[in-house]
């Protein structure tokens, strides 16, 4: 098959292209910097360059490719290891989540493409109430708090966009927190803030999250662009979601660092903003079942405990190296 891989640098894109191309597919990598392409062809993918929110740019990026599958990976992460500013670190990445998808999906239908799968997010999203885990029919979070509100309403418009979508058909992966070296958790300024204490837990650390390796996630991706069902949502994450108070000391711990302080929740409020209260004490995890079941997936990683410990060593061996 013919695969546009939009965001084919990001934390996901570079991990699936190879994988892709391994798989005998013909694949276009979109990046939004010129700078870049050196690196898209490297990974075995044909670069193009254009702005994700510029609709007439991606029109013609994919009007050129022709493809037959669109793998929407594009995102806006810098500095995504402040969430104190939740809605302002991510309004580049919400604007992808909306007018980047619209793009996409308009240009898809230009060139008769025939599958389209987006990325979301497993985690804080879901209602905070009932079980600690959820499954993808579960409500998201009616009432959010006011810095997670633009983020959760672009979220929403990706999801229903998508999977109502039947020409391309649609699908829609809620990953969970990545991590894997340089990636999300250890993408170095976290890992630097939880060695400082800087990253206490807030409250009683009873919110509940769901990890998934990096190149987990995208050897799920590859699986959902075969077998997804149209106009579904899979939650792609590993086989032990954990409450905070679980997995940061663990990850404290397995870095050779000291234990988290822990902060009062009203702290917390006055520090960090109901928010990050929330995402310490009130979220939900997600259920991998439905992936495993439909998309064949088995995380290679299927413990966190697992994933971070490989990850440090992983991260010791390149100190050591360099």
């Amino acid at each position: 098959m013919r695969i546009f891989v939009a965001g084919a640098t990001g934390a996901v894109g570079r991990h699936l292209v190879p994988i892709l191309v391994a798989g005998g597919h013909s694949v276009t990598g979109l990046t939004h910097r010129l700078a870049k392409a050196a690196a898209v062809r490297a990974l075995g993918a044909e670069p193009v360059v254009a702005d994700g929110l510029d609709a007439e740019a991606i029109k013609a990026a994919v009007a050129g490719a022709k493809p037959d599958v669109i793998v929407h990976e594009m995102t806006d992460l810098k500095d995504a290891s402040d969430l104190r500013a939740f809605d302002k670190t991510f309004a580049i990445s919400n604007r992808l989540r909306t007018e980047g998808t619209d793009h996409l999906l308009t240009a898809a239908r230009d060139v008769g493409v025939t599958r389209f799968i987006a990325q979301s997010f497993c985690g804080w999203p879901y209602a905070r109430a009932g079980d600690p885990v959820k499954s993808e029919t579960d409500p998201l979070d009616p009432d959010p708090p006011e810095e997670f509100r633009r983020t959760l309403d672009a979220i929403r418009y990706l999801e229903r966009t998508v999977t109502g979508s039947a020409s391309p058909e649609g699908i829609v992966l809620r990953y969970g927190a990545f991590y894997g070296p340089d990636t999300g958790l250890f993408d170095g300024p976290f890992v630097a803030q939880l060695r400082g204490r800087r990253a206490p837990v807030l409250g009683d650390g009873g919110a509940w999250w769901s990890f998934v390796h990096i190149e987990d996630a995208a050897q799920a991706t590859a699986l959902a662009i075969e077998r997804g069902r149209a106009g579904n949502i899979y939650n792609i994450v590993d086989d032990e979601p954990a409450p905070v108070s679980t997995w940061l000391p663990a990850l404290a711990e397995t870095l050779g660092a000291r234990k988290p302080f822990r902060i009062p929740a009203w702290v917390g409020r006055l520090v960090a903003g109901e928010h990050m209260v929330v995402m310490m004490t009130q979220s939900r995890a997600g259920s991998n079942a439905k992936a495993r079941r439909e998309l064949g997936w088995q995380p290679a990683h299927a413990s966190w405990r697992q994933g971070f410990a490989e990850t440090v060593a992983q991260r010791s061996l390149g100190s050591k190296a360099a």
